[in-house]
């Protein structure tokens, strides 16, 4: 059924944004037999987590994680997954919670594609994959990644050069140049908030060279780099495909930064930082890997361990500030920093390999979309943060995951069971 002939669709619940906070809430909320709405911005569901390699302290398999919550959240026959949808506005009428919805054209029926990617192997056209951090290519049509719910195609018509060999080759006739974005309607009793976050733009931050220094990448396109399907299949620097033998990862690059307006501590920089470093360490042995840093935030359970045994593999942690990064000969980047160690000063390192922890941002902003608060740091503020950090000053609305904050992948799935327990008693309550 497509999306101009549903109108006004109904439901128990809506939530907004399908990682893993999202899934969580959703899984909850249908394992009681509500109906539950996912609207999700991306063409697959999964957010963040998906795209990261392993997660800390375990250093479980990411996607082993992800994608069983993935696949149970679309076999549910309580759960409907709307993705590739904007939220247009969200209000409450009477007792109901009213969305307006566009659908994004993918330029593919949904109902006819089959997933069987001819058209994405007919395709000559190659642009850069940013879920492959950039470093690899996709074609003009592309199912987003192997394990992508729903795994169907989507053109991107800034790349497409309307050759047509997509739609001669497609079995079933899927492909629809044509296609508009369509507007409809889903009613809700209640509300999950679980939109995510996103990080700080690498060029605000113009002492680190504003993404234009050779070797000098994010810690998500590091994630991209360690991850087994990940470009290279095998940790490469991307200005020359050289095998890094000095690595340094800058923490506080986008956090705690009043120059950037984020002035707060983003909570998981410091440690994807020491996961990633212990990975290196692992997929390089023989490199020389340094975390430069201010504080080393290990808040939560099996962390601190967790941070000690990187430093007993090797993984070297210096006290100070990073000022600016240059470019150095035959790729390298010169870190300047001022040492907070006992010798102090302003000192520079030559390194091979340079990963940014940047800071964390809200994902998705209420303003103008409905009627929740925000707080100074522009996350969703939570009326009761420490008694109940799911409720929102919006009735029958509820927040979780990093919507609220930044927080890490346990406390956000913490947070989405809360919510699902608050909406089920506000529905339980009607």
């Amino acid at each position: 059924m497509s999306m101009g002939s549903q109108g006004s669709l109904r439901f128990d619940a809506l939530i907004l944004g399908g990682g893993i906070a999202g899934l969580e809430a959703a899984l909850n909320l249908a394992d009681q037999d509500f109906s539950v709405a996912i609207v999700e911005k991306d063409a697959s569901i999964g957010g963040k987590m998906i795209r990261l390699s392993k997660v800390f302290p375990t250093l479980d398999c990411s996607s082993c994680i992800t994608t069983p919550k993935m696949a149970a959240a679309a076999h549910h026959p309580n759960i409907t997954l709307f993705t590739y949808c904007e939220l247009g506005s969200l209000q409450r009428r009477d007792n109901d919670l009213v969305a307006a919805i566009q659908q994004k054209p993918r330029y593919v029926d949904v109902d006819l594609c089959i997933g069987c990617r001819q058209c994405e192997y007919q395709c000559p056209v190659l642009a850069p994959d940013a879920e492959q951090g950039g470093f690899a290519a996709r074609k003009a049509i592309y199912i987003p990644f192997s394990n992508a719910i729903p795994p169907k195609a989507l053109i991107d018509p800034e790349d497409c050069i309307l050759c047509g060999r997509c739609a001669k080759i497609c079995p079933t006739q899927a492909v629809n140049y044509f296609q508009a974005p369509e507007d409809f309607t889903l009613t809700a009793a209640t509300a999950v908030i679980a939109t995510g976050f996103e990080v700080t733009p690498l060029a605000d931050k113009t002492q680190y060279g504003q993404g234009k220094i050779p070797n000098v990448i994010t810690a998500l396109q590091m994630e991209r780099l360690l991850a087994p399907h990940g470009p290279y299949n095998r940790v490469l620097r991307p200005y020359d495909g050289m095998e890094p033998d000095n690595i340094a990862f800058i923490q506080c690059a986008g956090s705690r930064d009043q120059s950037l307006g984020v002035p707060y501590c983003s909570r998981v920089c410091c440690m994807y930082a020491i996961k990633q470093a212990m990975l290196l360490s692992g997929s390089l042995p023989m490199a020389d890997i340094t975390i430069y840093y201010l504080d080393i935030r290990a808040f939560g359970k099996g962390y601190e361990q967790f941070f000690q045994n990187s430093q007993a593999m090797g993984v070297s942690f210096v006290k100070g500030k990073v000022a600016y990064l240059d470019p150095g000969d035959n790729g390298a980047v010169l870190v300047r920093y001022e040492s907070q160690d006992a010798e102090g000063g302003v000192q520079v390192a030559e390194h091979d390999l340079v990963v940014l922890s940047l800071g964390l941002l809200p994902g998705w902003t209420p303003q103008g979309r409905c009627a929740l608060s925000t707080g100074t740091d522009h996350f969703i503020q939570t009326v009761k943060p420490k008694l109940a950090p799911t409720l929102t000053d919006l009735d029958g609305v509820f927040v979780a995951g990093a919507a609220a904050g930044p927080k890490d992948i346990v406390d956000s799935i913490v947070e989405a069971g809360a919510a699902a327990m608050e909406a089920s008693r506000y529905l339980a309550a009607r």
